[in-house]
């Protein structure tokens, strides 16, 4: 089926250069992120996990545009007059090393990124039932994407482009089973901070609120679904702008992730400072309490309290059950 809409030769170019900017704006994010991780932080309190997961996507989105800068120098330098149709032949080839890395390196990233999200999952909801279907449409991806893979790199250069029938039925099960992955696994985790959140709520003492994250939260879900579909629609009508948008979701990928980080980095220094602002007592205060401890005692509540120091945000424990002082009647 032959491609529409945009030259592909034109969707590259454009492709890689806003690929370059959005991974510029990714770096400044990194180096924030790296240094919320770290900052006045002990070398066995940082947390590992989260710090490996955060370096193995800046790895993977570098490699990607160098792997797409090597790829436009090939069709249009290196091979512009000597491979059979020129450059648009050349980027359409699905059989090219180039193609096949670049894609290889985004199923990487899409099963590093959707696989966090999972775990994340089962840090706030402390359940394994919960992750069942996340998880199995976390393999179906692995699944589509390496099938994908491997019929890309086994066609040979006159088997015909991308969209060719038996390769784009994989292509497009890979971008419908991402996009049921991310918005089921962020649905169902922002809906447990919004529970959470809301049953806090009526027995705060700060004005600490995970609001800000969960706005953040579906903030990158919603932008990451929109860019999914978008490459899902391009890919369907046989469009080139799916060279486009696809390049284009690997530092999107990155920066959703790091500024989510950076959102629980804010938070958490916003609650050690509402925790150390808090009014105490004064002596006078606290002998009134004492001589009316007979006859009335203190109101407290439990509520779940979300710590956004967990493993899949920052450190600590999740899903604690914390005595909270609301009142003395």
């Amino acid at each position: 089926m032959a491609a529409s809409g945009i030259p592909l030769d034109a969707g590259t170019l454009m492709s890689t250069v806003l690929e370059g900017i959005l991974y510029g704006f990714s770096i400044l994010l990194f180096i924030g992120t790296i240094w919320s991780l770290t900052y006045k932080q002990r070398i066995q309190d940082i947390n590992r996990p989260i710090a490996t997961v955060v370096v193995l996507l800046w790895m993977l989105s570098t490699a990607h545009i160098i792997v797409n800068i090597i790829r436009v120098e090939d069709a249009f330098v290196k091979y512009r007059h000597t491979y059979p149709g020129g450059p648009s032949a050349f980027l359409a080839d699905v059989a090219q090393q180039t193609y096949v890395l670049k894609h290889a390196l985004y199923v990487l990233q899409t099963l590093l990124a959707d696989g966090v999200v999972i775990y994340r999952c089962y840090v706030v909801w402390q359940s394994i039932w919960i992750i069942i279907l996340p998880s199995m449409l976390w393999c179906s991806v692995a699944v589509t994407g390496i099938i994908g893979l491997y019929c890309a790199a086994q066609s040979g250069s006159n088997s015909g482009d991308i969209y060719a029938q038996v390769l784009a039925k994989w292509v497009t099960a890979f971008f419908s089973m991402t996009i049921a992955t991310n918005l089921l696994s962020s649905g169902l985790l922002i809906y447990r901070i919004w529970l959470i959140e809301r049953n806090a709520s009526t027995a705060r003492v700060t004005n600490v609120t995970m609001m800000p994250l969960l706005h953040v939260l579906m903030d990158t879900a919603v932008l990451y679904s929109v860019v999914l579909f978008a490459a899902l629609i391009c890919f369907v009508c046989s469009s080139n702008g799916e060279v486009v948008m696809l390049d284009m979701i690997m530092p999107i990928v990155s920066i959703a992730f790091y500024i989510v980080l950076i959102r629980i980095a804010i938070s958490r220094k916003t609650r050690s400072s509402s925790s150390i602002n808090i009014p105490r007592r004064t002596t006078s205060e606290g002998g009134q309490d004492s001589s009316q401890q007979h006859s009335m005692q203190p109101l407290q509540v439990h509520i779940p309290q979300f710590n956004v120091d967990t493993p899949g945000f920052g450190k600590g424990n999740e899903g604690q059950v914390s005595p909270y002082p609301v009142e003395s009647v």
